[in-house]
């Protein structure tokens, strides 16, 4: 999605911040960030695998960023076969369970410059500002982040820096360059033709063939996911509407060959018919999907096709003309404000009709929409449209994991990552808390404690 201006309060206060805990916390092994050896966590209430019951004081070994065992009660060292000198966490009265997943962020935009940033500055620039973006999630809690529309290597960088343990960061899947039809949702729009010549538009396809290429293209650049513009979108300043923009045959060369090459594939969509196109390609899921009705749910139910609601976000963007005209959208152009002031309440209508239908929903959040940092926004969204606290859970959690297919995340198991949260209260009790935490461990490296490690 392109993004107006966004303002994020006190974004360096909390990153100098986050990079002084850091420094406390990860050690620092042959140049790069590395988890020890082994650590101990004493958990007082520990939900390992949402959806499944939890567990009253237990104790989780780790090894080398990996779970190595989970315990009943709070086990010692000696117990558990590690050395004597391991670290223990003291989390005995915290609630503990896996480090939140965010299926839909853009951790490029959010620059305190305008609009058309990118056609000034490098992509380096950007990269620096998905870091800042990628260090605030990762400090509320979410160790894994799937951005889903950035330009050119911006976010392929940091995924690999993150990976190899140059920075601390969530871990990330990225799709680089979003698929579009020519003046689709990711293409640019109301600029003279000799600049549209000039810029390099990559993912831009139309036809079969063409689409079939720049997924190729895609991939070579190491995109992990492909995401596909299959509608027009709210915030572009185009003025052909959200309805659907590529084809059928094209959005089933897309899928086919994404999948052919074994990339999972999604779609921005929000019309009926751009969903149901995307149905009939077989994507794996559904962002936004606000304009969806009862038949398109039952069909993407029945096909098991995920749908990633990014409900919160109209909670920050206003679900009245009112509050959209006083919010942080406030200067969109006119042709962009007409398409926002349409949605409403319609995110919540569509939370809560796709949950009593039983679609798979997995948490996104269309972050810098929501401002990165309060992704957890949309759990508490899922509460209020009906959900559970512990279904609401799941979503960001194994839902999210199944749904983009990521395997070493969503739960906490032996061979697992070890990404750890924890909460001072219970969010089964009361969700907000998940707004709240005071807890951060990623692949075995505490980046957030509420009061360092114990011995």
């Amino acid at each position: 999605m392109r993004f107006p201006t966004l303002r994020l309060a006190a974004v360096t206060v909390a990153l100098v911040a986050s990079s002084a805990a850091l420094s406390q916390v990860v050690p620092i092994k042959g140049g790069a960030l590395a988890p020890p050896p082994f650590s101990i966590i004493h958990a007082g209430t520990l939900l390992a695998v949402p959806g499944t019951k939890p567990l009253s004081k237990a104790t989780i070994a780790v090894e080398k960023g990996n779970v190595k065992v989970i315990k009943e009660g709070f086990v010692d060292a000696a117990s558990l076969g590690l050395p004597a000198d391991t670290p223990v966490i003291d989390l005995t009265d915290k609630f503990v369970m896996p480090g939140f997943i965010d299926l839909h962020v853009h951790l490029s935009s959010g620059a305190e410059r305008g609009r058309d940033l990118n056609l000034r500055e490098p992509d380096n620039y950007f990269t620096v500002v998905a870091y800042r973006s990628a260090t605030q999630e990762l400090m509320s809690g979410f160790t894994t982040v799937r951005d889903l529309g950035s330009v050119g290597y911006t976010i392929f960088g940091l995924r690999d820096a993150i990976r190899d343990g140059i920075v601390a960061g969530p871990r990330i899947l990225a799709s680089g360059d979003p698929i579009s039809p020519t003046s689709g949702h990711a293409d640019n729009h109301n600029l003279r033709e000799e600049l549209l010549t000039a810029i390099v538009r990559r993912g831009v396809c139309d036809g079969p063939d063409e689409c079939q290429k720049v997924v190729r293209e895609a991939i070579r650049r190491g995109a992990d996911v492909i995401k596909v513009m299959a509608t027009g979108g709210t915030l572009d300043e185009s003025d052909g509407g959200t309805g659907q923009q590529f084809t059928d045959a094209e959005l089933k060369s897309i899928a086919d060959t994404a999948h052919s090459l074994g990339r999972k594939v999604t779609a921005h969509a929000h019309a009926k018919a751009g969903i149901d196109g995307c149905v009939r390609a077989n994507f794996d899921s559904i962002e936004h999907g606000m304009w969806a009705d009862e038949e398109t749910l039952k069909t993407m139910k029945a096909k098991g096709i995920w749908l990633v609601p990014t409900a919160a976000t109209i909670t920050y963007v206003g679900d009245t003309p009112e509050k959209i005209r006083n919010g942080p959208l406030k200067d969109l152009p006119p042709v962009s404000m007409e398409k926002v002031l349409k949605l409403g309440t319609q995110p919540r209508k569509l939370v809560k009709m796709a949950h009593q239908i039983g679609v798979g929903i997995a948490l996104g959040t269309d972050a810098p929409l929501v401002p990165h940092g309060q992704n957890a926004a949309e759990m508490v969204e899922y509460v209020n449209a009906g959900m559970t606290p512990m279904e609401a859970l799941m979503t960001g959690t194994v839902n999210a994991a199944q749904a983009g297919g990521i395997k070493v995340a969503g739960k906490l198991e032996p061979g697992l990552s070890a990404d750890v949260v924890a909460m001072s209260k219970s969010p089964l009790e009361d969700i907000h808390a998940v707004m709240d935490v005071g807890f951060v461990m990623t692949n075995g490296m505490v980046v957030k404690s509420f009061g360092g490690v114990a011995k």
